[in-house]
């Protein structure tokens, strides 16, 4: 039993089945907010241990919908879970575990595109959250963005973005998204689920992937790494002497090949061939040569 206590577990397990909430108030899911509702309390259990230690952190959930994962969280260490929610239907839906949690469940109706995360709760915070599959790559940028902020993410997303997050050099999954997240964060697809895992089943597989936060040793800002893995991966099948170009290089008296030159790269290699540390030197060649 975890320290939440005997009395409290009892309370959570005592609550009605999911497949009762979402009958009881009307929760047909709306395919305009990405909605896959996680009905099997084994896979959120196995989510939510996923997660690593809880004790002591703020959890961060984005989207519990009627509550499962939410149910899983509270049956943690963890000190409180913010829930972040859009749906009323779902936010009422919830009161009842709300009640449950004795204090231990915090309801936000809120966009999670717009969520002040620093405001909502203290630190140490992590998130965790099955995200609505069109709004995941946009959640996970953001918060890539305020990372110091999070201990971890543990994030669910569809299969080939996933694997796109996690993907090596010289391989097709390889890009923009891929850059970004291992330069900042240790990431690492820990386990699929089967649409049929889901209600109503998504026509894709979906996996979890932890990401925690990386020490850097450089100093290049984001929104240049965004830039250049954009310039890079824009036309990825053409060599980065070509690609490169859509940087206005010419406006600062540079071209590309003096730019590759300078991060030590070959003028003939393509996007997908250049690792991670390969970029961070190109960002820091085109910050000191254009400034």
């Amino acid at each position: 039993m975890t320290s939440v206590g005997d009395k409290a577990a009892e309370a959570l397990q005592q609550l009605p089945p999911l497949r009762a909430v979402i009958a009881q108030h009307g929760l047909m899911a709306k395919r305009g907010l990405g909605q896959n509702f996680l009905l099997d309390l084994n896979l959120t259990s196995k989510i939510a241990r996923a997660c690593g230690d809880l004790a002591g952190r703020n959890v961060i959930e984005v989207g519990p919908g009627p509550g499962g994962l939410t149910r899983a969280l509270l049956m943690t260490d963890a000190n409180v879970v913010h829930a972040i929610e859009r749906d009323d239907r779902c936010v009422e839906a919830l009161q009842d575990v709300v009640a449950a949690a004795e204090g231990r469940l915090a309801l936000h109706a809120d966009d999670a595109l717009k969520t002040d995360y620093e405001a909502i709760c203290a630190a140490p915070r992590v998130v965790v959250a099955n995200l609505p599959y069109n709004i995941a790559s946009p959640l996970l940028v953001g918060w890539l963005k305020t990372l110091p902020l999070f201990e971890s993410l543990t994030l669910m997303f569809q299969k080939e973005v996933a694997e796109r997050i996690v993907a090596r050099t010289r391989t097709k999954d390889y890009g923009r998204l891929s850059v970004l997240s291992q330069w900042l964060c240790h990431a690492e697809k820990v386990f699929d689920l089967p649409p049929e895992a889901f209600t109503p089943p998504p026509k894709v597989t979906s996996s979890i992937v932890h990401l925690t936060p990386r020490a850097r040793t450089d100093d290049v800002e984001i929104s240049l790494m965004e830039k250049i893995t954009g310039a890079a991966f824009g036309q990825r099948r053409k060599m980065l002497r070509q690609s490169l170009k859509t940087l206005d290089l010419k406006s600062h008296g540079l071209d590309a090949q003096t730019l590759l030159e300078k991060a030590a790269l070959p003028e003939t290699a393509r996007a997908e061939e250049i690792d991670v540390a390969g970029f961070v030197r190109l960002a820091l060649a085109y910050r000191e040569l254009t400034s």
